[in-house]
């Protein structure tokens, strides 16, 4: 069964305290939300966040959380998120750079490894999150393909829109990862202009996606966009759409 849910970087322009955000989401048909990079868990009363979850009967699906934080603040990113309950850490970039060479995609995919070890240690679960530029060729591959390959330990959190703004097939990068991938961002993109849209107002072909991400049993599809113009407005269409869709 595929669950719903949506990423919280989303909702970053709302002025409002995370467990209020927790809330309107709560109105929404979703089944989860996924925390985002810098998006106030840092300062938030954790405790505010939990009961919110719970009130609004929300999963703590996964959080995004930067490379450079899983290293150096190991202990307290694994506090925080053991507190919330949410077991499933995401790096949700890697400059282009790092995709530019095999050797340079060998030396990122390492350093994952290396914080999917320690993690997996104190029981959570490390996955990437991928954007447009691990889809360059790398010869017989792109460099998604490379840092997978190199990456055995480390889970796919597959971006559909972004994938199809690289001018992959988003079905075919799913069908080729299945195994790997348990969580889905649902993002809509005009891949003319690289830019997020509402879902139905782009190019990804949402029902053919979709269909990928049932046939390989993915858990959770995460309704994303970028950058709404009205984060509260985006979050009822793109719920609403996604809910239909699933």
């Amino acid at each position: 069964m595929v669950n719903t849910a949506v990423q919280l970087y989303s909702l970053r322009g709302i002025d409002a305290s995370l467990p209020d955000v927790l809330d309107l989401v709560g109105e929404t048909p979703v089944d989860g939300v996924e925390f985002a990079t810098r998006i106030r868990a840092d300062d938030t009363d954790l405790e505010a966040v939990a009961d919110a979850l719970e009130r609004n009967d929300l999963v703590p699906v996964a959080a995004h959380v930067e490379l450079p934080a899983l290293k150096d603040d190991f202990d307290e990113v694994t506090s925080r998120y053991a507190r919330l309950g949410c077991e499933t850490l995401v790096v949700p970039w890697l400059e282009p750079d790092r995709f530019e060479s095999k050797a340079t995609v060998a030396d990122a995919a390492a350093r994952l490894e290396t914080v999917a070890a320690d993690l997996a240690a104190d029981g959570f679960e490390l996955q990437y999150h991928n954007h447009d530029q691990e889809f360059v060729s790398l010869g017989d591959g792109t460099g998604l393909d490379e840092l997978l390959a190199r990456t055995a330990d480390v889970g796919l959190e597959v971006d559909l829109g972004w994938a199809r703004a690289a001018g992959a097939d988003p079905v075919a990068v799913v069908d080729a990862y299945a195994d790997r991938i348990s969580h889905a961002h649902v993002a809509d993109v005009d891949v003319e202009t690289g830019t997020c849209v509402e879902l139905g107002d782009g190019d990804l072909d949402l029902e053919r996606a979709l269909e990928a991400t049932r046939r390989a049993d993915v858990e959770w599809v995460v309704y994303e966009h970028d950058d709404p113009a009205d984060p509260r407005e985006s979050l009822v269409r793109g719920t609403e759409r996604l809910d239909a869709l699933c």
